[in-house]
């Protein structure tokens, strides 16, 4: 079967800018426009087992799909925009078909890319390509934080995925940080440099 260049559009989008701990993971996807998915959306519009479902689905319709982490350390290196970026011309990089257009969520594309980019604030939520990549992102780092839950016990990383809730800050006061703790980041900051603040 031919595809149409035209059809090569890859969905780019991340989970995890804002927590204080664990990788940022971006994914992309490349759709079939012939099998068609029903149910997408932004991944934070849907429940977990909405993403669960649909996940599996859109790995097994898609042309082309890839999902890349961008771990702790090169977050502090390059920061989280720097770091974020890096992951989607990588989730890119990585597809087996390279595609024509990438539709990136948010309002910054990388300098470096494999093909011409488009940015869309609020992607996730009117492209279905996009919302393909942000459910794929958020259940590929949701899992991954459920692994480091047990290898870095106390924290509740498979509850609350390294965002501030109340349970992490609290772990955090009590335990200090991990070594999936991003540092740089004020509230785990903190903590290290007091003095700081």
């Amino acid at each position: 079967m031919s595809i149409a260049t035209e059809a090569l559009v890859a969905g780019v989008d991340e989970a995890g800018r804002g927590p204080l701990a664990g990788p940022v993971v971006v994914a992309a996807v490349i759709l079939d426009p012939s099998r068609p998915l029903e149910g997408l959306a932004d991944s934070k519009q849907l429940a977990e087992a909405q993403r669960d479902a649909l996940a599996p689905q859109i790995r097994a319709a898609a042309l082309a799909w890839s999902v890349v982490m961008v771990e702790v350390d090169e977050i502090e290196r390059l920061n989280i925009l720097g770091a974020t970026l890096a992951g989607m011309t990588r989730a890119l990089q990585a597809l087996s078909i390279a595609p024509t257009l990438a539709l990136i969520d948010g309002n910054r594309l990388p300098k470096e890319l494999p093909c011409p980019a488009r940015a869309i604030i609020g992607g996730d939520a009117s492209e279905a390509a996009i919302s393909a990549a942000s459910i794929l992102a958020k259940t590929a780092r949701d899992a991954l934080m459920g692994e480091l839950d047990t290898r870095h016990p106390g924290y509740g990383f498979a509850r609350h995925k390294g965002y501030a809730t109340p349970e992490h800050l609290a772990a955090l006061e009590r335990l200090g940080p991990c070594a999936i703790h991003r540092r740089s980041f004020a509230p785990v900051r903190r903590l290290i440099a007091p003095e700081l603040f």
